[in-house]
């Protein structure tokens, strides 16, 4: 990380922090695919409207998302496609990381089974 002025640092901070929430997760890999009204957000992530529009408010906030009116309805869709850059290296980043943790378990399995087949 290059030095950054104080003031950044917690800009950086609440842009991670905005991550930090499941539900804004699931609605970034939702917008991922197309735009969605707020009813249509809530009834995928089993939220009501009033708790999904909190989460798109932090997610407008931090410019992740934008809105635009139709008639009755607000559209919700992504204002910054390059989250899905961070998102997507995350991702492989943890993936990675799980198969190398469940790699060793499974050679200890595959052990015990076959010296279990041994003394039988």
């Amino acid at each position: 990380m290059t030095q950054l002025p104080e003031q950044a640092i917690d800009r950086v901070a609440n842009y991670f922090q905005a991550l930090a929430e499941p539900t804004r997760l699931r609605i970034l890999n939702l917008l991922r695919e197309a735009e969605h009204n707020v009813g249509e957000l809530a009834e995928a992530c089993g939220y009501t409207a009033a708790n999904m529009s909190r989460h798109l408010a932090v997610l407008m906030q931090q410019g992740f998302v934008k809105r635009e009116g139709r008639g009755t309805s607000v559209y919700y869709q992504i204002a910054d496609p390059t989250i899905y850059a961070l998102c997507d290296l995350v991702c492989d980043r943890i993936t990675q990381q799980h198969l190398e943790q469940a790699w060793p378990m499974v050679a200890a399995s595959k052990k015990r089974v076959s010296g279990t087949r041994k003394s039988v």
